[in-house]
């Protein structure tokens, strides 16, 4: 969508498309901060300045400047009010911020703009779960669920939520079933593995388990709770060597994590 607008941009011409395409090649290099000054160039000549101004927002989320990005993305939607492209990165920033009734006011007009954006109502949904309202976390989660089932089937992550929705209730066969598929939609996600690995932990079926959350740490040797779990596993099937292996790499990783830069 953004690469869209961006080339519209660009067919413009002149001071307007010149500046649109040295942040398009910014970006494309991650110069975060050479893209953010063209693109604040580029807001001088540009006409439509809402188009400009959700790359730029986008370009300050990755830079780590949410303050610089949220206040783009009000002034777009100030100019537009049924702008849906700050409507959701807007959505999205309070989500990642943890302010989720304000994450829900924008996706929630998202999705009554656009009943069909599956991305809305997942990351409502995602809201809505850690608001502890389940009735319309669960109602949104099922209507992306239904948007993606068919036509978007490289989209994963609204099953793989759903699954960590169950997960977190107890509902461990629901979140086992969402998870399979989600990492039958997705088998480079590491994420994908660990939900259906960790759903058949709680179902007691160790043997079972061992495959994905093999497959978890494999994909991704990072993963602390992958870890965390495969060597609880071990040790249960009495593969103590291989279980102190985990054990210890995920004691290694939290350490690393706690010692990491900017933590408390």
């Amino acid at each position: 969508m953004i690469l869209i607008v961006l080339a519209a941009l660009q067919l413009a011409g002149g001071p307007c498309g010149q500046a649109t395409a040295e942040a398009q090649s910014s970006f494309a290099r991650r110069a975060f901060p050479d893209a953010a000054q063209a693109f604040e160039r580029a807001l001088s000549f540009c006409p439509n300045r809402a188009a400009v101004l959700v790359p730029l927002a986008q370009t300050y989320i990755l830079m780590g400047n949410e303050a610089a990005a949220e206040t783009r993305l009000l002034e777009a939607l100030s100019q537009d009010k049924k702008n849906s492209a700050a409507l959701y990165a807007l959505g999205r920033l309070y989500y990642t911020q943890g302010r989720y009734p304000e994450g829900v006011t924008h996706l929630l007009r998202l999705t009554e703009l656009d009943p069909d954006n599956y991305r809305a109502h997942d990351n409502l949904a995602l809201c809505y779960d850690l608001l502890q309202q389940d009735e319309p976390a669960l109602r949104h989660f099922f209507r992306a669920l239904d948007l993606v089932k068919d036509k978007h089937r490289d989209y994963d992550w609204a099953y793989a939520n759903t699954a960590e929705f169950f997960l977190k209730r107890d509902q461990f066969e629901k979140a086992f079933q969402l998870a399979a598929e989600a990492a039958a939609r997705n088998p480079s996600s590491a994420r994908n593995f660990y939900l259906t690995g960790a759903a058949l932990v709680k179902l007691r079926r160790d043997e079972s388990s061992l495959r994905w959350l093999t497959r978890a740490v494999e994909l991704d040797p990072s993963h602390a709770e992958a870890r965390f779990q495969l060597g609880h596993v071990l040790r249960r099937l009495g593969r103590k060597d291989e279980a102190r292996a985990q054990l210890e790499a995920f004691k290694a990783l939290k350490a690393r994590a706690a010692a990491a830069p900017g933590r408390p």
